[in-house]
Order: C-alpha cells, then structure tokens, then sequence
C-alpha cells in the first residue's frame, strides 16, 4: 500500500512574488506615458507664464484649480474615508509635501531662469532615484531594467550638454534637480499607500493638504509682490496645468505605480524630455539639433529596453 501524505498548502507570506499581469502592467505603463506627456506640457505653460505669475501663486492657483477638477468624483470617497485618512494623515501629509507642496513651487522656481527644454531633461533625474528608492525597498531591478536606464541616462546627459557631457547648470537647473529628488520622494512613498485608502479620496487628500500647505506662502507673496493680471496669457496655462496636469495626471500617475511600481512607471518617465524639447521647439522656438534627435533616439532606445518585460 503506497500512503500519500496532504501537501502543506503554502501560506500566503511565504508564496513567491508574482509579476504583474500583462494586461495590469500594459495599463500601468499606458498611464505613465499619458501622465508623462500632459507633465511635459506643463513645464512649456510654466516656463511661458513664468514672467508674469510669481511661482507660490501660480502653484497655489495650480491646486485650486485641481481641488474643483476632482471635487465632483472625489469628494464622496474622501467624506466616506475621512476617518481612515486622518488615521494616516503622517504618511498623507508627507506625500502632499513632496508631491504637491514642494516639487511644484520648485517646477515654477526653476522656470524662472532655465528654459522649458532643461526643466524636462533634469527631471529625467528622477526615475534614477525612484529606481534606488525601490533598491533599498528590497526590489530587483534585473540586467535589462539596468541598462536600459544607463542608455537613457546617457541619452538625457548628451541632450542637456547638448551632445557633450560637458553640462554647465544654472541657477534654475539646480532647483530643477531639487525638483526631481521631491518627485522622486513621492512617487517611493506612493508605493507604501495603506491598500484600503480609495485613490480618489488619498488623491483629494494630498490636494487638499498642499493647498494649505502652500496659503501661507501665497498670502505673503500676494502682499509682497502683488497679484497677476487675469489674461489670456495667464489663465489659459493655470486652466492647463490645473485640470490636466494636476488633477488628471496625478491619478493616472498613482495608478499607474499601483499596477507596476516606482521603478518601472520611472523608466517610461525617462521619455518627458523628448516630449519637453519637441513641444519647445513647436511652442517656444527652443532649438533641438542635430544631437538633440540621437540623444532622443538613445532615450527611447533605453525606455524600450528597460520596460520590456
């Protein structure tokens, strides 16, 4: 008689990580794309308005644009949780900080004395960071992810220097590196969102927190450096970066490292300066060259390395 013993089912904390579904990862990776490509509009309307709004007020209109956008899908799920997310409010505030408080007054900052073209390539910055943040959160990055980023960084280098890696930074670009480790910081804690807070209701949340974060700071820059004249010039890009590059972008941005995480949804980023310098060159004049388009060719190269699975 041959006894067969019961195979101990495996618990689930022991069980092997699963990858993301195709389906799920080819939707996260979509949604970075979209998110990428409305942010690489909004730092060509930053840098056109950077003359005529002062920075804390065009952040702070920024998100009170966004807060109306939102208002009519999210407010519900905010009420319906808003036990649960003063329960975290520690780990909601610190992502308001980053994501909405600090890494857009540092965009604006930045638009005053750099071009729209340098502000995308130096937040290309940031997958690099997102990529050690989930490093030193225990996750592999495999042969391929690795270098498929070396290529795009090497890519993003030669388009700042303008084929060289010889790169002379000024003033702006340097808060535009301040910028890309605050995005960066974000998007690691996004990855550690409590699973039970509804994503509309957390987006909300941030919104909401920044906004206040940031009154403050507009109400002595209002006394100090006087309000913006309401144009055309000025209202169409607050509309822009309020509705689509806010509101819009943020939730696809959330959903999409829900799906594949920091590192992954970071290498798609990688395409933002692309976008950045031919929206420049359309909208602003801002020349590209020769070496512009092979150090674009690098990039895409990279990201399409990377991301495969």
């Amino acid at each position: 008689m041959t006894l067969t013993t019961a195979r101990r089912p495996t618990p689930p904390d022991e069980a092997a990580p699963r990858p993301a579904p195709a389906k799920g990862a080819g939707l996260g990776l979509l949604l970075a794309l979209l998110a990428t490509v409305v942010w690489s509009g909004s730092f060509v309307a930053t840098r056109d308005m950077a003359d005529t709004v002062p920075p804390v007020q065009a952040v702070f209109w920024r998100w009170t644009i966004a807060l109306l956008a939102v208002a009519p899908l999210a407010a519900r799920p905010f009420w319906r949780q808003r036990a649960l997310l003063r329960r975290h409010l520690g780990f909601t505030a610190l992502a308001s900080l980053f994501g909405v408080a600090l890494y857009n007054t540092l965009v604006h900052q930045a638009g005053l004395t750099t071009s729209a073209t340098n502000m995308g390539m130096i937040m290309a910055a940031s997958p690099v960071i997102m990529a050690g943040y989930a490093r030193l959160g225990g996750e592999r990055l495999g042969a391929r992810r690795l270098l498929g980023m070396a290529i795009a960084v090497l890519g993003v280098l030669l388009l700042v220097g303008e084929g060289s890696l010889a790169i002379d930074l000024s003033a702006g670009d340097l808060w535009m590196f301040a910028a890309a480790l605050s995005f960066a910081s974000y998007s690691a804690l996004l990855k550690r969102r409590p699973p039970e807070i509804d994503g509309l209701a957390f987006l909300f949340a941030t919104f909401v927190l920044g906004a206040l974060m940031l009154a403050p700071a507009y109400a002595v820059s209002l006394a100090v450096q006087g309000g913006f004249p309401a144009t055309p010039g000025t209202v169409g890009p607050l509309l822009y970066i309020g509705v689509f590059s806010s509101a819009v972008a943020f939730f696809a941005w959330n959903k999409a490292i829900s799906l594949v995480g920091a590192a992954r949804a970071g290498l798609v980023y990688y395409l933002q300066p692309v976008c950045v310098a031919l929206l420049s060159y359309a909208l602003l004049g801002e020349e590209l060259g020769l070496a512009g388009g092979a150090s674009m060719a690098l990039i895409l190269g990279g990201v399409a390395l990377g991301s495969a699975r």
